[in-house]
């Protein structure tokens, strides 16, 4: 796990700079403005998170923010970019659109596991912050509250806003809606119906099987194994995992579109993403594995990521 977070630390700083370089575009000073505008609501939420996470003992703070602050983000942007070109308002307002849905659908799954209350710095902690302050490098209280402050609200929180900035470049193109847009409207919606599915699929399939064991029944069927893996999941091992991730890559050609430039920074923030939930799904895994006897055929049998529906 600590050389998954030091990876990560290290492309949160070598990724960014290397598409800069790379993308010798210039922004104006209103953009720059912008820019700096959001990144600062990023920090001043990320160090919140903090604050409010070492007061409390519940790490989930940047959990409650990531299905909300990308659409404030989203909104800021477009209500703020008076500098657009009025052809290409329109792409903006359809990129903030579609992260608001993406924000409400994750945000009400999120809900229903516990995470909000009316005590907004209370709710549900994810069971694997737990599992990680048992590992002797971060069981100390400074070792913790170090990978909490860097990690948890400072790189977690700069990653959010890292992958929503497609917004913020395709408010500097020009480019009328084109063929490209539609298509990424087309496919970030087709993968928004994937992700709800398949969550709602391992809702279901969760519900069923703690209810089972609070009225003493045995688990027997699909639920004897004690995970998700049917339907989508009988094709992928984290088929939510896989659409969650597409949709901030398709998100990401948003900002080519609008600038006829296939690489430009904004690359940074789908690319750390992917590398974040490669790491995620590395440290559930090896949970799953330990917890669940048949989850080491499951392994085999199915691909982690990418669908495979032609699986037998």
């Amino acid at each position: 796990m600590v050389k998954t977070i030091v990876l990560l630390l290290f492309t949160l700083i070598v990724v960014p700079v290397f598409t800069v370089y790379f993308d010798h575009h210039s922004m104006s000073p209103e953009q720059l403005n912008l820019l700096m505008e959001s990144g600062g609501i990023a920090l001043a939420l990320a160090l919140a998170a903090f604050v409010i996470s070492t007061i409390t003992g519940n790490c989930s703070q940047v959990d409650k923010m990531w299905s909300i602050v990308p659409a404030v983000y989203a909104w800021h942007i477009v209500l703020s970019a008076d500098f657009v070109p009025q052809a290409a308002q329109p792409r903006l307002v359809l990129m903030a659109l579609l992260v608001t849905a993406w924000s409400i659908r994750l945000s009400y799954n999120f809900s229903r596991r516990g995470g909000y209350t009316w005590k907004f710095w209370t709710g549900e902690e994810d069971y694997r912050w737990e599992v990680l302050r048992q590992r002797p490098e971060l069981s100390g209280k400074w070792q913790w509250m170090a990978f909490n402050l860097f990690f948890i609200s400072l790189y977690q929180m700069g990653l959010i806003w890292l992958f929503t900035m497609p917004i913020m470049v395709a408010a500097t193109g020009d480019a009328p809606l084109n063929w490209l847009d539609y298509a990424a409207i087309f496919v970030t919606i087709f993968l928004l119906i994937i992700e709800t599915v398949a969550d709602q699929q391992q809702w279901d399939y969760q519900q069923e099987k703690h209810r089972m064991k609070r009225e003493g029944i045995p688990l027997t069927g699909k639920y004897a194994l004690g995970f998700t893996h049917t339907g989508l999941w009988r094709i992928s091992r984290h088929p939510n995992y896989f659409a969650e991730q597409a949709i901030w890559v398709v998100f990401y050609f948003f900002s080519v579109a609008a600038t006829d430039r296939w690489l430009n920074w904004s690359v940074a923030g789908a690319l750390l993403l992917v590398i974040l939930f490669k790491g995620s799904a590395d440290f559930s895994e090896g949970i799953s594995l330990e917890k669940y006897p048949g989850y080491k055929d499951y392994v085999k049998s199915t691909p982690r990521f990418i669908p495979n529906p032609f699986k037998k």
